[in-house]
């Protein structure tokens, strides 16, 4: 890993904003899976969950550009479920939904911890799911369709917030953990390495200021090089 893409990597995941994340409800298509991640990377959101019965989420390749890498998805086989776990974390939920109590997306403070759920394809957010979360946030639209694509809306949402955290500063500083940007560090800058350390049960060794591994003295058998 040359010190360019060692310096890349630390800015990026200084940039991560480990409060803010997008929750997708049944979103099947992979295209839109992808899209979502992919805005959800360009944005700096560190993780996103999905709502489903599958047991894995796929994203299409070439719509999520490599950004499947870089975003996880934590998958839930329930609202309750994937609910809990966000308000552990001191997230509000908001659909993005169109009822009575729905505001402009453009009015919510995205500087607070934030999750933003989206529906299906089709049948758009559940009753449950709009039930259970802490508001609903609308797109204004004043033409003869009254819905966007879940990814264009997706898209709009997070480009606010992201406007909204960049005035304030949020992404000038690290609000990742120690022990996750190091691992992360690790993860993204040698990731043909990381399968070795895992079946070994090794910790990954630290690097030096440009990123090279100090690998001090080997153990049993050879350490693989980067």
């Amino acid at each position: 890993m040359t010190p360019e893409r060692f310096n890349k990597l630390k800015g990026i995941l200084t940039r991560r904003q480990m409060d803010l994340t997008v929750v997708m409800e049944n979103v099947q298509t992979p295209h839109n899976l992808a899209a979502v991640a992919r805005t959800c990377d360009a944005v700096g959101v560190f993780e996103t969950h999905a709502i489903s019965e599958m047991q894995e989420v796929v994203l299409k390749p070439r719509a999520a550009s490599g950004s499947r890498k870089w975003v996880g998805v934590n998958r839930h086989g329930s609202i309750d479920e994937a609910y809990g776990a966000l308000r552990a974390q001191g997230h509000r939920i908001l659909c993005a939904h169109f009822d009575e109590t729905a505001v402009d997306f453009r009015t919510v403070d995205y500087t607070q911890p934030t999750a933003i759920v989206v529906g299906a394809e089709l049948d758009g957010i559940s009753e449950e799911a709009i039930s259970k979360a802490d508001g609903s946030i609308i797109v204004p639209m004043l033409g003869m369709v009254q819905s966007l694509n879940v990814s264009v809306a997706t898209a709009l949402i997070l480009y606010e917030a992201q406007r909204q955290r960049m005035e304030k500063g949020m992404y000038a500083s690290r609000s990742m953990d120690d022990e996750t940007y190091e691992t992360l560090l690790f993860e993204w800058g040698y990731p043909r390495l990381v399968p070795y350390y895992k079946r070994q049960g090794l910790s990954y060794p630290p690097m030096d200021e440009e990123g090279h591994l100090i690998l001090g003295e080997p153990r049993e058998g050879r350490l693989p090089l980067p």
